[in-house]
This record gives structure tokens, C-alpha cells and sequence, in this order.
């Protein structure tokens, strides 16, 4: 069988992280992996790693809630790739009650740290293992306050933390299921032992 991935499909940009890591997955030599979409715990089963995608953070707690995915991806054995929304999930700490939040890297996070959409905004940033810069889309974005125990900073701007790493897991502030740079994909299924 070959590798499986998965992307929590319960709200958010799905589809776009379903193909970021089909190309990723082809990018690296590995023809016969596939991309699921995860709707129920079972959905969990053989993967090696989840996307949690950008979206609605309070909207996304409570379909995990809703859903029975709360303790499966707490206790989730594969890697988690996670881009805006899904880095305020996978905090300890966040600056709203209503999010229950994965608590699976010790950091802080502010949701929506740079106001509202039409504060969006794109840069180039530095990236810790990326030799060139990397172009990142900033939609209604977190920033992580503080990284603690294990937390790796790989990339801050003057706002804050907005890219961070834990043994398989990465978190991201920005979307970079929205562009063609494959190069974070790549080092999140390297961090799998994923690739050639």
C-alpha cells in the first residue's frame, strides 16, 4: 500500500490542500500516494500524516467536537501539517474561550492578529531550512505569541511567530496550499521519512 495522507474536510481550504499534496507527493517520487479527505475518526486509519486547513477556527473546534475527532487527533501517531486555523487548533494557549484547542505544541496564539480580511496581506518571509524566501499568503491570520517546550521557531515576522515545528508536526500562520511553492510540503513529508 502506498502512503496515505489525509485532510481534515470539515470546513476550510480542502480541496486546495488535497491537491498541494497530491503535487507534493508526485514532486517527491512517490506516484502511488494518495489523499483522502477525513470526515469521521475511521477516516484516520493507516495515515501517515493530516493537513488541518485554514478556515474558521471556532467553527473547526466544534465540528471536531461534533465529528468524534477530538481524542483520535489528540492522540494521532502521524505528523500535522497546519496552516492558519489549524495552528491556533493545535495550541495550548489561544486568546478566544470558544476554541478548544488540540493543546499539541506548547505555544500562544492570537487569532486573527492582523484584523480583518481586508487586512490580508502577502510577503516574503525567511524560513529556518528554506534556503531562498518563501511567498506567504496572510489571510485573517493567527500569530503564536510565545513557543515553549519543543516548539522550534522556523519563521517570525514583526508581528510574531508564523511558521513553528515539533518533532512531525508543522504549523503555519499563512496558506501555502494557495501558491505553487511546494517547499514546506516537501520538508513536512521529509519529516515523515516520506520521499526520495
Amino acid at each position: 500500500m502506498g502512503v496515505k495522507l489525509g485532510v481534515l474536510a470539515l470546513q476550510g481550504n480542502v480541496s486546495e490542500h488535497v491537491r498541494g499534496f497530491r503535487r507534493a507527493l508526485i514532486d517527491t517520487g512517490v506516484a502511488d500516494g494518495v489523499v483522502l479527505s477525513v470526515r469521521r475518526s475511521a477516516d484516520l486509519s493507516d495515515l501517515s500524516g493530516i493537513a488541518i486547513p485554514g478556515g474558521e477556527s471556532t467553527t473547526i473546534s466544534r465540528l471536531i467536537q461534533k465529528n468524534g475527532l477530538y481524542e483520535p487527533l489528540v492522540n494521532f501517531e502521524g505528523g500535522i501539517f497546519a496552516t492558519c486555523a489549524g495552528m491556533v487548533l493545535l495550541a495550548t494557549t489561544v486568546d478566544d474561550a470558544r476554541v478548544k484547542t488540540l493543546g499539541l505544541m506548547d505555544m500562544t496564539v492570537l487569532r486573527n492578529a492582523f484584523g480583518r480580511q481586508k487586512e490580508s496581506f502577502e510577503a516574503d518571509i525567511q524560513i529556518k531550512g528554506i534556503d531562498q524566501p518563501y511567498h506567504a499568503f496572510f489571510i485573517r491570520a493567527p500569530v503564536a505569541t510565545k513557543a515553549g517546550n519543543g516548539v522550534e521557531v522556523l519563521s517570525r515576522i514583526d508581528a510574531g511567530i508564523v511558521a513553528v515545528r515539533k518533532g512531525q508536526h508543522i504549523a503555519l500562520s499563512f496558506h501555502p496550499e494557495l501558491g505553487t511553492d511546494l517547499r514546506l510540503h516537501r520538508m513536512f513529508l521529509e519529516g515523515l521519512g516520506i520521499g526520495e
